[in-house]
Order: C-alpha cells, then sequence, then structure tokens
C-alpha cells in the first residue's frame, strides 16, 4: 500500500507511527529516511509533490512552522488543498501537531498562538469509546486551533483539542511518533535553547522521555491499530 507523508525536509521522522504503519504494509516508492519507508512531500516544495493517485494513507508530520506565518501563506494553501484532496477522495490521512492545525485550518477552522503552551510529557483525555487516545503523550508545541464544525473532537487537554476527526480524516495535537531518538534531536542545539527559556532542561526531558516510551511505544501502535479499523469501516 502506498503512503505519502508531508513534512519538512530536514525533520521527516514518523517515529513509532510509521513503524506501525510500516507493520501494516504501507510503503512508498523513492523516500526512505530514520527506518521508514514512505514517499516524501517536503513542505518547502509543494510543486514537487507526488500525485495523490493511488494513495493509500497520507501522514502530515509537525513542523517548527506556524500556520499563520504571512511568508508561509503559499505553503500553508497547497497543503490544504491537498487535506481537502485527501478527505475527499476517502483516502485515511493522520495528522501531527502542525498537521492538526493546517488540517482544522483547512476545513474552515483556525490556527493561532496558545494560551497555554505545552512542551513535555502531558495527560490526554478521552470518552469511550475513544479512550485509546487518552494517556500521557509528548507534547512539543506553543500554537492551538479552533475547530470547525465539520471536525469532532475526541480528546482534550487543559490547553485545548488535542484529537479531531472527520471520516477517515484524523489528528492529534500531542506527538504519538515521538521516539527517544526524536527527542534527542529536537532537545539538541536550538532545542535546547528553547527549552531553557521555559523552564526545562534537555537531560531531564531526554531521560524521562526515555522512560516513557516503554508506554508511549504500545500506546502509539494501539492508536494506529484503532484509525486503521475506523478508517476500514
Amino acid at each position: 500500500m502506498r503512503a505519502l507523508l508531508v513534512a519538512n525536509a530536514e525533520d521527516a521522522d514518523p517515529g513509532f507511527i510509521g513503524q506501525r504503519f510500516v507493520e501494516h504494509g504501507f510503503i512508498g516508492e523513492r523516500f526512505k529516511q530514520h527506518g521508514g519507508v514512505f514517499e516524501h512531500c517536503e513542505r518547502e516544495n509543494p510543486d514537487l509533490w507526488p500525485s495523490l493517485d493511488g494513495a493509500d494513507l497520507v501522514i502530515l508530520l509537525g513542523s517548527w512552522w506556524s500556520v499563520y506565518w504571512p511568508d508561509l501563506a503559499k505553503n500553508v494553501r497547497a497543503e490544504c488543498e491537498l487535506i481537502l484532496e485527501t478527505h475527499r477522495r476517502g483516502i485515511p490521512m493522520f495528522g501531527i501537531c502542525y498537521g492538526a492545525q493546517i488540517m482544522a485550518t483547512a476545513f474552515g477552522g483556525s490556527a493561532q498562538r496558545a494560551e497555554h503552551h505545552e512542551i513535555g510529557w502531558h495527560e490526554v483525555s478521552a470518552e469511550p469509546p475513544n479512550e485509546v487516545i487518552s494517556g500521557k503523550w509528548l507534547q512539543w508545541h506553543y500554537d492551538t486551533f479552533t475547530v470547525p464544525k465539520s471536525l469532532e473532537v475526541l480528546a482534550t487537554s487543559p490547553a485545548g483539542p488535542q484529537a479531531i476527526r472527520a471520516g477517515r480524516s484524523f489528528a492529534t495535537q500531542f506527538h504519538p511518533e515521538a521516539t527517544e531518538q526524536i527527542v534527542q534531536r529536537w532537545a539538541s542545539e536550538s532545542g535546547r535553547e528553547e527549552l531553557a527559556k521555559v523552564g526545562l532542561k534537555a537531560s531531564e526531558l531526554i531521560a524521562q522521555t526515555s522512560r516513557e516510551v516503554a508506554q508511549s511505544a504500545p500506546a502509539a501502535a494501539r492508536l494506529v491499530d484503532w484509525f486503521m479499523e475506523y478508517s476500514a469501516k
């Protein structure tokens, strides 16, 4: 089965989520990175994106971008068009963090600076029958989004909506893909300075991540399984 990965050029690791999708039989033709195999739609180069024809899955990863940055209007517009066409065709779509913010925007909502940012491991709440989304997940975001009527909110945290869905289109504000290697990369260099500004030590976040992935890895696999089961209906 053919999967497309929408991500920035230098941060295209789908982590635990990608691993589970590969186990479900998804693969791409041209893009290989971090143990996953997917066709890469670089956010920086929308004119070079491969066609949706024959695609069986679209994954929207997170980004250091903000949807509302004026200089990204062309890129945001292209991704919103991709999201709406993916949804129109009924292709399963799984978004993460920025992926959730831009999905909400594409469906008629908006993204904006969050009143309360979340960085680190935080609890997410979801009611039955969506309790698979509940639990402690890695968060790293300063933005949030308003949810249009066409999207259903499945999970929340004190900072705002955490999971949304419409048909086969689903997205999380949190990072279920986050492996220890991903967090180490994010927390290095400029990330270390960013964490210090919000009172966090990179070494402590990495150490906590090494403990938390023992539960988040199987939880991410269950989330993908749940998504696949729902998308097959």
